[in-house]
C-alpha cells in the first residue's frame, strides 16, 4: 500500500485493502491524446471530490476542532470540496462538448478513522494531484484545455499548502513542485479503488507496490536510511532480478530525480535498503526502483511509487513517534 505503509514516517493512516485493477509486471509508457488526458484527470478528481464529500460526512466542525483545526478550518474544507466539484462538472463538459465519453465515479475506501487522518491524507492527495497535473501539462495539445488545466493546478496547490499549513508542515518545502507521469500517478490512486466500472478504458497500469519499512523516525535528507521490505524478493518474482543486478531507488523532489544504489539486507527477508535518502529531497517526495540510473521510464520500473515526506537535515521534529508507523 502506497499511502500507508509506503508513508510510514509522516502519515498516520492505516488503510488496507486492495485495487480490483489487474497489476502487469510490465509497464509500459502510454500513448495519450487530450481526451485521454482529460479523463485521466477527471478520474483523479472523482476520487479527490468522493474522499472530500465521505469526510465531511463523517466528521463535524467539533471533531475537528477537538482534533486542533479550529475554525474556519471545516469551513474551507467545504469550500475545497465545492472545488474539486466544480472540476468535475468542468472536465465532464469539456469532454462530452469535445465528442468524447468522460469517465464516472468509481467505488473507493479511504480508511481513515479520525480528523487527523483525514486531514493528513488530504495533504497527500492534494499534493499528488498537483503532480499529476504538472506532469500531464506537456502534452496537451489544445491550448485552451492546457489553460484550464493550468487554473486548476494553480488551485490544487493552493489546497496543498492550506492543508501543510495546517498539519504545522511548511506550506511550500520545495522551490519546485514534482511532476509525475500517468502511470505513476495512476499507481497511487488505484489504492483507493476498489469496484465500479467505467466507460472508457484508459491505458494506465499500476507498478508493483513498494512497501517501506515501518519507523518511528522522521525522514531526513542526507541522514535517513530507507527499507524497501521485500522488495528484493518481488523483484525475483516479478522480473526474474537476480542479486548481482543492480537496482536504484529513485528520489522524485521537484524538477531533481535523484538515484541512489540499492543494496540487499542480510537475511531471508528480502528486503532493499539505502543508507541515506540524498541531500535536495524535501517535502513530499515519490521513490520508485528502476533497473537503470539514468533512464527512469516506465518500461525500467520495477515497483513504486511511494510517498515521504522528507525534512531538510536537521529540520525533523526531535521526538520520534509514539510507535512503528
Amino acid at each position: 500500500m502506497r499511502f500507508s505503509l509506503a508513508l510510514a514516517a509522516s502519515l498516520a493512516v492505516s488503510v488496507v485493502q486492495s485495487s480490483p485493477l489487474a497489476k502487469r509486471h510490465v509497464v509500459s509508457t502510454p500513448v495519450v491524446n487530450d481526451g485521454i488526458i482529460l479523463n485521466y484527470a477527471l478520474t483523479l478528481e472523482y476520487l479527490e471530490r468522493k474522499f472530500y464529500m465521505e469526510g465531511l460526512a463523517n466528521y463535524t466542525r467539533d471533531d475537528f476542532v477537538k482534533a486542533g483545526f479550529e475554525d474556519p478550518f471545516y469551513d474551507n474544507l467545504k469550500e475545497i470540496y465545492f472545488d474539486e466539484q466544480t472540476h468535475v462538472q468542468f472536465l465532464s463538459d469539456a469532454l462530452k462538448a469535445a465528442g468524447v465519453t468522460p469517465t464516472n465515479e468509481l467505488q473507493y475506501s479511504f480508511g481513515t478513522t479520525n480528523p487527523m487522518q483525514f486531514v493528513t491524507l488530504s495533504s497527500l492527495l492534494e499534493g499528488v494531484g498537483v503532480s499529476a497535473y504538472l506532469g500531464a501539462a506537456r502534452d496537451i495539445m489544445n491550448k485552451d484545455y492546457l489553460d484550464a488545466a493550468g487554473a486548476i493546478l494553480t488551485v490544487e496547490a493552493r489546497h496543498t499548502a492550506y492543508i501543510r499549513a495546517s498539519l504545522n508542515q511548511v506550506p511550500f518545502p520545495n522551490a519546485f513542485d514534482t511532476p509525475l507521469k500517468y502511470n505513476q500517478v495512476f499507481s497511487l490512486a488505484a489504492d483507493f479503488i476498489t469496484g465500479g466500472s467505467s466507460p472508457v478504458a484508459l491505458p494506465f497500469k499500476e507498478f508493483p507496490e513498494l512497501p517501506l519499512q515501518c519507523s518511528q523516525y522522521y525522514y531526513e535528507a542526507d541522514r535517513s536510511s530507507v527499507t524497501f521490505s521485500g522488495a528484493f524478493k518481488e523483484a525475483q518474482k516479478n522480473f526474474g532480478i537476480k542479486k548481482d543486478t543492480p537496482i536504484y531507488a529513485v528520489f522524485f523532489s521537484g524538477l531533481k530525480k535523484l538515484p541512489v544504489q540499492v543494496r540487499i539486507t542480510a537475511g531471508n527477508a528480502g528486503d532493499y535498503k539505502i543508507d541515506r535518502i540524498p541531500a535536495g529531497v524535501v517535502g513530499q517526495a515519490y521513490v520508485l526502483l528502476s533497473k537503470s540510473a539514468t533512464d527512469f521510464s516506465d518500461e525500467n520500473t520495477i515497483a513504486g511509487v511511494s510517498i515521504l515526506e522528507v525534512y531538510k537535515k536537521g529540520m525533523a521534529p526531535a521526538t520520534p513517534k509514539e510507535k512503528c508507523q
